[in-house]
């Protein structure tokens, strides 16, 4: 049997540009976890060890109910990994591809985002990879925030400063293609996207060519969402715009203050039909 560390390999979950994920056994804890493995290129790269472990440091220590927690990390031969919760819920990715979201399930869904988000930018921890993929459900259909193998602390005293540009195109936040240096608002550009495709089962824009999906999220207008959901009310062009905003002093600074916006879109769209019924 395969191990990496204690851990005994099952089956190999998926793979990505930056790692491979494995299903494994923790023999010590009689539980499965989901263990990421980074490819030997990466850890060639000093800089990217250093903040590898950084992270994961600062990472396991941060206590939300809806970010994916941490229990290990370490070395397995010349290949450093991770050890993290395993949700078999599968991903919102997966969800998205097979309907629409529930309103109630949309809600849900930001609330646990946005809270973890805030938390993590309360410590420094910027994402810099929310989308759907990374979004990841447990038995009880509660949403977690995962895959910091992204993050970057943005509050670091090592005086390594070389900049990791990394991501995925359709969800980086104009700043971010730019190289200029982020903060959290970053995050809650990807959170808006992440929004907008919840709603439209589309992205804002939707080109196939990263840099063709780059140069729109710089110079077009931010589209509107009542384009393909002409039954929403325009509230929700007005939290997209805002979500969206190309300047991020123009955007939400925290994303739970995104979250409380779409309750209350949800919450009032209810309550007005209630009415309309009566």
């Amino acid at each position: 049997m395969q191990t990496i560390g204690r851990y005994e390999i099952q089956s190999e979950l998926g793979e990505g540009a930056t790692a491979a994920v494995f299903l494994a056994h923790d023999p010590q804890t009689r539980r499965q976890v989901a263990i990421k493995v980074l490819p030997y290129g990466r850890t060639d790269d000093p800089l990217f060890t250093h903040l590898f472990r950084r992270e994961a440091e600062t990472i396991a220590a941060l206590s939300h109910p809806a970010i994916a927690p941490v229990y290990d990390f370490g070395w397995h031969g010349e290949q450093l990994y991770m050890v993290m919760r395993y949700l078999p819920g599968g991903s919102l990715l997966d969800r998205l591809r097979a309907g629409e979201i529930a309103p109630d399930q949309l809600n849900s869904l930001m609330k646990r985002v946005a809270g973890a988000l805030d938390e993590a930018h309360g410590r420094g921890i910027i994402h810099r990879d929310v989308k759907p993929a990374n979004i990841l459900y447990d038995e009880q259909e509660q949403a977690y925030l995962a895959d910091f193998g992204l993050a970057k602390i943005a509050r670091r005293s090592s005086g390594l400063t070389r900049e990791l540009v990394m991501g995925t195109p359709h969800y980086m936040s104009p700043e971010h293609m730019k190289g200029e240096t982020l903060d959290g608002r970053a995050d809650i550009y990807a959170l808006g996207v992440v929004l907008f495709e919840c709603l439209t089962r589309r992205l804002p824009y939707p080109y196939k060519d990263p840099v063709q999906a780059a140069r729109a999220a710089l110079h077009d207008p931010i589209p509107s969402v009542r384009t393909h959901r002409p039954d929403l009310p325009v509230s929700w062009d007005t939290i997209l715009q805002k979500a969206l905003a190309k300047n991020r002093e123009d955007r939400y600074q925290r994303a739970l203050v995104l979250a409380t916006d779409i309750d209350l879109a949800i919450t009032r769209r209810w309550h007005l039909r209630a009415l309309e019924s009566n």
